[in-house]
């Protein structure tokens, strides 16, 4: 296990080169940075020329990004247009999303799973039907609409909460978790029951309650362990896909986190923001996939790693 995680590491490197590459062109080059920082004025071309000499906007593109991440591995991610170092604005932004995914992806588990569970092993029925047709229709509709419509009945016509996140703890992110989590959920609810209704007519399945194992355990301790592998893969690679796609929901319900920094970043063409909220982001997908491989061996005792 160890050569393998060790191998693993070692594989996540030039990805996550390649991958921070491929942002850092794509937002140097699709953008211009100079007009982010002159704001909605043009600016004049000396001191165009002074910004661009100032953040080193003036060097070849190779050599801005071998200076960027050589700054990264130090732990400096740069400094935003307006003075404030980046690493102050992920320690603001940071904690209030992690704590969003945290709420987000405990929905997924918990009623995900749960109704596929209870889908999958009454594959058929009205109830199967009925949660097939809600999940369908939570797929449909966009997570904007979703967060809007909740909102503007819980939060201001029914006032059950408050429209807007105030302080960011996990009581006010219960309702935008919830919304950042309605499509994924609907996803989980599926993979859960397609798994659960294939592995219930395994032969394993069929020995356990032939030996007279408690229905419960049988479902425990062997349909759901062997039918969580899929949900797994899947829930372990929206954990970024969360914190990164959060935008819409952090723009309805007022949250200042990383949606909330980036969206920012992009509209003022804020380079060293975006690029560096993205390479934290692009580390939380490589670990989160690494994660997900070692629960593999968890799971499914027969998957060995050498």
């Amino acid at each position: 296990m160890g050569r393998y995680v060790a191998r693993r590491l070692l594989q996540m490197i030039p990805v996550f080169i390649g991958s921070t590459l491929l942002i850092f062109l794509m937002v140097n080059v699709m953008g211009d940075p100079v007009a982010g920082l002159c704001g909605e004025r043009t600016c004049d071309p000396a001191t165009a020329a002074q910004l661009k000499r100032e953040f080193g906007l003036d060097k070849p593109l190779w050599q801005q990004y071998a200076t960027y991440m050589g700054n990264v591995l130090t732990g400096d991610f740069g400094t935003a247009f307006n003075g404030q170092k980046v690493t102050e604005l992920m320690g603001a932004a940071f904690p209030v999303t992690i704590r969003l995914t945290v709420v987000a992806i405990l929905f997924e588990i918990v009623v995900g799973v749960s109704l596929g569970v209870l889908t999958g092993m009454r594959r058929g029925r009205p109830v199967d039907t009925g949660v097939l047709l809600a999940t369908l229709v939570v797929i449909s509709v966009p997570t904007f609409v979703t967060g809007l419509l909740l909102q503007l009945l819980l939060g201001i016509r029914w006032q059950w909460i408050s429209p807007s996140v105030r302080y960011g703890g996990y009581d006010e992110l219960i309702l935008p978790g919830l919304v950042l989590a309605s499509v994924s959920l609907a996803y989980v609810t599926r993979l859960t029951r397609t798994a659960i209704a294939e592995n219930k007519r395994s032969d394993y399945v069929r020995t356990a309650i032939a030996k007279g194992l408690p229905r419960r355990r049988v479902i425990v301790r062997h349909l759901l362990r062997n039918s969580l592998i899929p949900v797994v893969t899947f829930i372990g690679a929206d954990i970024g896909a969360l914190m990164g796609g959060a935008i819409a929901t952090e723009r309805i319900f007022n949250i200042h986190g990383v949606g909330f920094q980036l969206y920012q970043g992009i509209l003022r063409q804020n380079t060293q923001t975006v690029v560096g909220f993205v390479t934290v982001l692009v580390l939380v997908f490589l670990a989160a996939n690494l994660l997900v491989d070692l629960l593999y061996a968890v799971l499914d005792p027969r998957i060995r790693y050498a």
